[in-house]
């Protein structure tokens, strides 16, 4: 891991602010997860190689590494397909409250292929939220669908973050970026063609999911998702998931503020959130205790 600088961690802010309007646009545009998903790879992947092409980056993979990027691009599909499935049938706010257990998955995951010890207080924290997620589920059970949609969304987002934390280290951001959205699109559109969802009704979209999936797609996804697999290369997988559960607090504040979804939710679902939102920011607080630490037992080390 490369040194950490404060305009990696700006940059990290920036893109996790744009991120929290996306499921916004997710819930602006009228046409269902399936169809989302498919335009926004496609139109993103249609960006992303103008930009390597301009840019003059090789396209030339190895085979294991070209079957490794597809893998994970499959993820990718599961994810967006299961968080944006989760908005259409939710919304934003709960959505985006199960997607902050992310951190406990990470926590479980980032050690097992970083070969490092699991932290205590990142599962107890990652149960804390769990549980906050339970109390949620009890109170507000009509969106159960919305809630265990939104949380499969954070599990494969852990996953695929640890595994762009090790891909950055050989392939380039934007080559990365490209070819896993590519095999999301081609994974995505072979299964179209078998259940002969490709339709002239398909094809057809109004106004709002025009304008909703172009800023969706090359504000919401294709800077960000360059510039956040780059900053692998500097921040841990599992501070990156930990700075995306911001996007939970940008994006609930948007949908009240837009959608008005505080009207369509009670005071305990709010009490979980904030349960939550103080059990993430407590995880922060130890993970700079323990950096501390590591560097002090380093310097002590590198002075005996």
């Amino acid at each position: 891991m490369k040194e950490v600088k404060l305009k990696h961690f700006a940059l990290l802010h920036f893109i996790v602010f744009i991120w929290g309007f996306s499921p916004i646009l997710g819930r602006y545009i009228t046409v269902n997860a399936l169809s989302l998903v498919w335009y926004r790879v496609l139109i993103s992947v249609a960006v992303m190689a103008v930009y390597i092409v301009l840019s003059k980056q090789s396209f030339v993979l190895h085979r294991k590494q070209f079957i490794k990027l597809g893998t994970t691009g499959l993820i990718i599909l599961i994810h967006w397909l299961s968080f944006y499935g989760a908005i259409k049938v939710s919304n934003v706010s709960v959505t985006m409250a199960a997607f902050s257990t992310g951190t406990l998955f990470s926590a479980i995951i980032e050690p097992v292929f970083y070969k490092r010890a699991v932290r205590k207080y990142e599962i107890i924290i990652g149960i804390i939220i769990v549980l906050a997620i339970g109390m949620i589920l009890s109170i507000e059970f009509k969106y159960w669908l919305g809630i265990l949609l939104g949380m499969f969304a954070a599990l494969t987002s852990s996953i695929f973050g640890v595994l762009n934390g090790l891909f950055v280290k050989e392939i380039k951001p934007a080559i990365i970026s490209f070819y896993e959205l590519f095999s999301a699109l081609i994974g995505l559109s072979i299964y179209f063609l078998f259940t002969r969802y490709f339709s002239a009704d398909f094809f057809e979209l109004d106004n709002a999911s025009i304008i909703g999936l172009l800023l969706l797609s090359l504000v919401c996804t294709v800077f960000p998702f360059i510039a956040s697999v780059n900053l692998s290369k500097y921040i841990s997988p599992y501070t990156i998931v930990l700075t995306v559960n911001l996007e939970t607090v940008y994006g609930i504040i948007w949908a009240i503020i837009l959608y008005k979804e505080n009207k369509e939710l009670t005071i305990g679902f709010y009490i979980g959130l904030l349960i939550i939102l103080i059990a993430i920011f407590l995880n922060s607080y130890f993970k700079s205790l323990d950096n501390k630490k590591q560097k002090l037992n380093l310097s002590s080390e590198f002075n005996k």
